[in-house]
């Protein structure tokens, strides 16, 4: 749908997150007017330099209000989910944000006469995951396609980019420790460069679910030597005894922002990689930049002197 001036109109709800902006930037490159509707539209005002005048709009509308999220995407042609959590505040929050925003917005698109939908969520979805993460990110799929069966679904693997939470995370400690601590070296990941996840956003067919990773399977140990070799950094690598972990899970658990909460010990019970068969970026004609290619640009600035 076009708004008054004829130029095409999208709301992204999580818009100012960190696959947000990148999603923000490349449709106001195609020439939308683009809504970030998030629960505090001042995070996402310096968003408004990705385009013209007035073409980046902040807006109100937490998944939980539902007539803030149906005005949200009033006269919109496309709407993104990107909304989600790693951790809960609140017992149940992930079922909240997860499953019960992703169906309301499905829902009140349809109700609008959205042409597409694009709902972003991630590898490990799985009704049977062990996981409340993974078991909540199914639920939302499963509303998704119930109330809005031609959504685009997206899987990705790790999301890794300059404002990633991953890499820097892990750079930081090694900046800070004396040794670089392994919680379940041998699960499998397939990071995925964030600007190729939100080309796939704006390619993303109808009715489809992609899963997106990048051309390299590593195990977290393996990531975690990457992240040593490029910040220069001369750690040994210290696979945690899981009764130690176990124990820190215990002892940060009431922290608000917990290192590594219950949920996500069992979310490592997995490998986080695409499963065969399933389409992902080369379905979308997308080549996927390696971790090699990108990642040493912004880590080099937790190397000594750098």
């Amino acid at each position: 749908m076009q708004d008054f001036t004829g130029r095409k109109v999208a709301t992204v709800f999580g818009g100012q997150g960190f696959l947000g902006r990148y999603v923000v930037e490349r449709l106001a490159q195609q020439d939308w007017i683009v809504r970030v509707a998030s629960r505090r539209p001042t995070d996402a005002g310096a968003l408004k330099t990705q385009g013209g005048v007035g073409q980046v709009v902040p807006v109100r509308a937490s998944l939980g209000d539902e007539a803030a999220v149906a005005r949200a995407m009033a006269g919109a042609g496309l709407v993104v989910n990107l909304v989600g959590i790693l951790a809960e505040q609140r017992a149940g929050d992930f079922m909240r944000v997860h499953a019960e925003g992703a169906g309301r917005v499905a829902r009140l698109a349809a109700a609008a006469g959205v042409a597409r939908l694009v709902q972003v969520s991630a590898i490990g979805a799985d009704a049977a995951s062990p996981s409340a993460y993974g078991r909540s990110k199914a639920a939302g799929e499963a509303a998704v396609r119930a109330a809005f069966p031609a959504a685009s679904i997206l899987r990705p693997s790790i999301v890794f980019g300059p404002e990633d939470q991953f890499f820097n995370r892990f750079a930081g400690l090694a900046r800070l420790l004396p040794f670089m601590p392994v919680v379940r070296g041998a699960v499998r990941f397939q990071p995925v460069y964030v600007g190729d996840v939100a080309e796939a956003v704006l390619l993303a067919e109808p009715g489809v679910t992609y899963e997106l990773g990048g051309p390299r399977v590593a195990t977290f140990r393996q990531l975690m030597r990457l992240v040593l070799d490029i910040t220069r950094r001369h750690r040994p690598l210290v696979a945690l005894p899981e009764a130690l972990v176990q124990a820190q899970v215990a002892l940060t658990a009431w922290l608000p922002n917990p290192p590594l909460t219950r949920d996500q010990l069992l979310m490592l019970d997995r490998d986080n990689v695409c499963a065969p068969g399933m389409p992902g970026l080369a379905a979308l004609g997308i080549t996927p930049k390696a971790m090699e290619a990108v990642v040493p640009g912004y880590l080099a600035r937790f190397r000594q002197g750098g």
